[in-house]
């Protein structure tokens, strides 16, 4: 149950950093609205974000976490530091290389990022420069990924788990400074963006620090190790990122919509992200390490044993979660962004749109973990490329009739096709396999979770919230959130889905 140990242990500090990134987008919305400034925010934001997830997040991980393990398993500790070194040298300086250009060609790229703000020239200089500012994020936060890594691959879960919390506090930080300093929310963001960077890479070097693992830097130079490495992340970076490219060609797709549907679009994401974090992010960093450090030592029972239990924690967790957002989006959005009702329903609209595919894409980290523990990140690129392919059709298709609401239906819709696709290969190739057990649970599970969904519909005819003040809607989505999630438990117990002893045993008790 070890594994159920290091998912709960992510998916708390995940928990939090949520709690505080909820707070940010609620101050932001509260501050700013839906306006021309948050639509640049928000794109220049996305930006450096797009690069952490794919290439620091997705594609490094999924090659230097496995390299990494088996080098600890296989050589000892010294040369996986030593590996962990060179890594770290190399990347320093291709990144800010990277930073550089990045920022010299800023208009050209976000006339490519968001091509629609052509149309608006004031929106168009906001987004250039706010991606100025904040695009040096991804040196830092990219070194950061290393560290947190390394940390990972020593089941040194809490440190790096922590890392998201600290962004978000320093945004928090700036929207409460920058009217006593004469500074725009939309420049004090940016900056906190990449200060925030600056302050993650500490944290974790001195987590390293602290467990007597110091990086130091050496002379950069292209080893075998180094050659492997990029041999990995190129297909990785893709295969690992394909919802971030989905979501970036949601961006592009939108900037071609009328006003605000950037900013819809966003604001749906960041809600939609809080069960992909606590669960899809646990599961996987959990999981990779693992599965690699026991394929390499010959354990496939154990590894195959730890993939199951990964599935069903995943079916348990994000069914009912994707049925409760699709049920109460507008309850939430309008409690925690307070936007005007057309304005709130718009964002509720592509929040249901994108709960869809909440399932697929945890799921997803699941299935794509048993490609990059045997180091094979070329099988998923090519799956990812079709899917890629996929939601680009699928949202030239229905955005003439959904409008911004169909960028958020197709990505999921592609998502549940890449499951399919993965899972399809672990088993033509009896890598991975569902169990009979695991199929009927996904039924029961399936099938609980729409009850659920009745019982929150039938509750929310007593839903307006018009004639509520702040508290009693609180009240009201707390006690709808509770009685969802008691409907699931005492169902789940009755139909044998929840087994509490194992749930008591993963909490050390």
């Amino acid at each position: 149950m070890r594994i159920l140990r290091h998912i709960i242990t992510i998916s708390g500090f995940t928990v939090m950093s949520r709690v505080f990134g909820l707070v940010r987008e609620i101050m932001i919305a509260r501050f700013l609205g839906a306006s021309l400034v948050t639509d640049a925010f928000f794109v220049a934001f996305k930006f450096p974000n797009l690069f952490r997830r794919i290439f620091a997040e997705g594609a490094f991980n999924a090659a230097f976490v496995p390299l990494f393990s088996r080098k600890l398993v296989s050589e000892g500790r010294e040369p996986a530091k030593s590996l962990a070194e060179v890594i770290f040298s190399a990347m320093l300086v291709f990144l800010t290389i990277f930073v550089l250009l990045v920022v010299i060609f800023t208009p050209t790229i976000i006339h490519i990022l968001a091509p629609g703000f052509a149309t608006t020239p004031e929106r168009l200089e906001l987004a250039i420069t706010f991606t100025r500012i904040t695009f040096p994020y991804i040196l830092f936060i990219s070194l950061a990924a290393h560290l947190s890594g390394v940390l990972n691959s020593f089941d040194r879960f809490a440190a790096a788990a922590g890392v998201p919390i600290l962004l978000n506090v320093v945004m928090i930080s700036s929207l409460l400074i920058c009217p006593y300093i004469d500074l725009s929310y939309g420049i004090g963001l940016s900056i906190a963006v990449t200060i925030a960077g600056i302050v993650q890479l500490l944290w974790l070097y001195v987590a390293c620090w602290r467990m007597d693992f110091r990086i130091r830097l050496r002379w950069p130079r292209i080893t075998p190790d180094i050659k492997e490495l990029l041999r990995l992340m190129v297909p990785g970076a893709i295969g690992a990122g394909v919802m971030n490219i989905n979501l970036f060609i949601d961006t592009i797709l939108a900037s071609f919509l009328p006003e605000k549907s950037v900013s819809y679009i966003f604001y749906a994401d960041r809600l939609n992200q809080l069960p992909l974090s606590m669960f899809g992010i646990a599961i996987g960093t959990a999981l990779l390490p693992l599965l690699s450090r026991q394929l390499k030592a010959g354990e496939y029972e154990k590894a195959l044993q730890n993939k199951l239990v990964a599935t069903d924690v995943a079916l348990q967790l994000t069914v009912p979660a994707a049925v409760g957002l699709v049920m109460l989006s507008y309850p939430l959005i309008h409690l925690i962004y307070g936007m005007s009702v057309s304005d709130t329903q718009a964002t509720a609209n592509a929040l249901a749109a994108f709960a869809i595919g909440v399932p697929a894409y945890v799921l997803n980290k699941v299935f794509v973990t048993g490609f990059f523990a045997r180091q094979d990140t070329k099988t998923p690129v090519k799956i990812a490329i079709g899917c890629i392919f996929l939601n680009l059709l699928l949202n030239l298709i229905l955005m003439k009739y959904l409008g911004h609401v169909a960028l958020a239906l197709s990505t999921s819709l592609s998502a549940w096709m890449h499951t399919f696709a993965l899972y399809g290969v672990l088993k033509k190739r009896s890598w991975f396999a569902l169990t009979h057990g695991i199929k009927v649970a996904s039924i029961k599970i399936t099938f609980i979770s729409i009850l659920m969904g009745i019982i929150l519909w039938y509750l929310e005819s007593n839903y307006d919230p018009c004639c509520m003040n702040r508290w009693q809607e609180i009240g009201y989505v707390i006690s709808q959130v509770s009685v969802g999630m008691i409907a699931y438990i005492l169902l789940g117990i009755v139909l044998k889905v929840i087994d509490l002893s194992r749930v008591k045993t993963a909490l050390g008790g």
